[in-house]
């Protein structure tokens, strides 16, 4: 796919104060869009490689960091009970309205707890959870704090990270544009959208971030058709 350069200077309207309600429709549709391209399918894919050889009846405690309105934990927890496994998710947000937001999406879901807190200075002990997860958050991030927030998840996880996020290109550029302009509810929607696939990482510069953060054995997985890659640290 052809390359942009990377709008590392751009603001997306989720990075600054909102109204509540533009803030729960975008979060409504960052659900439907992970649904759509499959993001929160590759998230459960490789949580699930992580934990494959754990005990059945092992409880599962995972993080999600940047969690937005909660939907990949709320996945998680339906597989959890799908496969008969006990899990316990904390699901962490910097902003306090997101949090709100997503509360408000957790009924039925006493699984998850909700936590407020920084990815580059998470609030958990060392290896006190079996994996770490964040979904697209790295293009949130400057090089320099996607490389600290690698390494805090690295810290506090057991069995190994997930960091799933888009890949930034044209043709990604255009999919997301054509596809918030029909399907999204929130105009925050239509502006991030694109614009989070402008300040997007490619494969090529998560590998060096995650060598920047002395991450042992990671491996970036480039789904070309969902626009995503995910970055999986596997520790052994």
């Amino acid at each position: 796919m052809a390359l942009m350069e990377r709008a590392h200077d751009a603001v997306e309207m989720l990075d600054r104060p909102a109204p509540f309600l533009d803030l729960s429709q975008n979060l409504e549709d960052i659900a439907r869009f992970n649904a759509f391209f499959g993001g929160t399918r590759l998230t459960l894919r490789h949580v699930k490689g992580l934990v494959a050889d754990l005990p059945r009846d092992r409880s599962l405690t995972l993080l999600d960091v940047g969690t937005g309105g909660g939907d990949i934990p709320r996945a998680l927890v339906r597989w959890a009970r799908r496969a008969g496994r006990s899990i316990r998710i904390f699901a962490l947000d910097r902003e306090a309205e997101t949090l709100r937001a997503a509360a408000d999406r957790m009924a039925g879901y006493p699984e998850i707890t909700l936590i407020q807190g920084d990815a580059l200075a998470l609030p958990v002990r060392p290896r006190s959870v079996d994996v770490a997860i964040s979904a697209l958050v790295l293009h949130h991030l400057t090089p320099a704090e996607a490389v600290a927030s690698l390494a805090e998840m690295d810290r506090v996880a057991r069995r190994g990270l997930v960091a799933n996020d888009l890949i930034r290109s044209r043709v990604a550029h255009a999919v997301v544009w054509l596809t918030t302009r029909l399907l999204a509810k929130s105009r925050m929607s239509r502006h991030d959208g694109p614009m989070s696939v402008r300040r997007a990482y490619t494969g090529r510069e998560v590998e060096s971030l995650a060598r920047r953060a002395a991450l042992v054995s990671v491996r970036v997985h480039r789904y070309t058709w969902a626009f995503r890659l995910c970055a999986v640290r596997a520790r052994t």
